[in-house]
């Protein structure tokens, strides 16, 4: 018989995060530290797991950027006590996940990551544009963006991976769903998950008192679940959806100490899955809503969607989500999309 699911109320052990330079002991042989982030969202979390003789592990690196090749060092000479980092894990390929990854495995530390992530990281490294590809720009008028915007977005130079991503030399290894991996004096075992990012790692202690949660389960903030152009009728947000459902399985009974990619350590993993699948639950209602007004492009649904003004600097990531809870409902067959003259695509209910 299965145990029933407890949503055990979110709490944070630790009300404040380490400071530049500086690391907390969150559990035996595990330090938390923070490396900074040029955005909106200012940190990334890394984490340090202790191997003894051999050195540490390094779950994330954070962005490949003055302040975060200095914050890193800071912690190396500081907290790590000048041993040596002789593997890196990371969770997914977002720039401040794996950033620093391939100056430390130039150094000589192996790297372990889903091979999706890898992969996805290496071509993306390659990828050099000046100016948007056609299909970028192509995906932007689907999308709503049409007439001067899009003329502008047309001539910026957009954001390049290798701006901030070091490459990834040849060699890694793959984590894959339910693999273990040793470290710190435990047993952990790999949750591929979807809809953030591709096969994105959690790490899960055989002792079921611990987990490196990385993007998929944020105690304060919803991941973002977008769609590109590289793959523009994807619908992540199945897949998010179902690995939160999984995952809430996984946690069941228990209360692990989640250590997440970013804000602070947490208790209440179950709580927060079940918070972030009403989210989109919830969002996906106020689309249907407002789609039976009247048609609308991904653009035209930011305040349905968000509840709040989206400014210039969110504008990319809002799109992007918009477009993928359009694409789930289109999957379940409630709505279905209309070419405007302007190269839009208009949304209505499928009845």
């Amino acid at each position: 018989m299965t145990a029933p699911l407890i949503d055990r109320p979110i709490r944070h052990p630790w009300p404040e995060p380490p400071g530049p330079g500086q690391a907390i002991e969150v559990a035996d042989a595990v330090l938390w530290a923070r490396l900074p982030l040029p955005m909106a969202l200012d940190h990334v979390n890394i984490y340090a797991l202790d191997d003894g003789s051999a050195g540490w592990t390094l779950v994330d690196t954070g962005l490949d950027w003055s302040r975060g090749r200095a914050a890193l060092e800071a912690l190396r000479d500081g907290p790590l006590a000048g041993r040596p980092i002789h593997r890196v894990i990371v969770t997914h390929h977002h720039p401040d996940h794996v950033g620093l990854a391939g100056c430390l495995v130039a150094e000589g530390a192996g790297l372990l990551m889903p091979r999706v992530a890898w992969l996805t990281a290496r071509m993306l490294v390659l990828d050099r544009q000046d100016r948007p590809s056609p299909e970028q720009r192509a995906f932007r008028r689907r999308a709503g963006v049409t007439g001067a915007a899009l003329d502008a977005y047309a001539v910026a130079r957009p954001f390049n991976f290798a701006d901030c991503v070091a490459p990834l030399p040849l060699g890694f290894r793959a984590l894959d769903h339910g693999a273990t991996v040793d470290a710190a004096g435990r047993r952990w075992q790999i949750d591929l998950g979807e809809g953030h990012a591709p096969e994105q790692a959690t790490l899960w202690a055989d002792d079921a008192t611990l987990a490196l949660s990385a993007d998929q389960i944020l105690p304060g903030i919803s991941p973002n679940i977008g769609v590109y152009p590289t793959e523009p009728e994807a619908d992540p947000l199945d897949g998010w959806l179902a690995t939160c459902q999984r995952l809430r399985a996984r946690i069941g009974t228990g209360d692990p100490l989640l250590l997440p990619g970013h804000q602070l350590p947490f208790h209440g993993g179950a709580q927060r899955l079940r918070q972030l699948i009403d989210t989109h639950e919830n969002a996906l209602d106020r689309v249907m809503v407002a789609l039976r007004e009247r048609p609308c492009t991904a653009l035209d649904l930011f305040q349905p969607l968000f509840r709040r003004r989206i400014g210039p600097a969110e504008e990319g990531l809002a799109l992007v989500e918009a477009v993928a809870h359009l694409n789930h409902l289109a999957a379940m067959g409630l709505i279905r999309g209309k070419a405007r003259e302007d190269g839009a695509i208009a949304w209505q209910p499928a009845e």
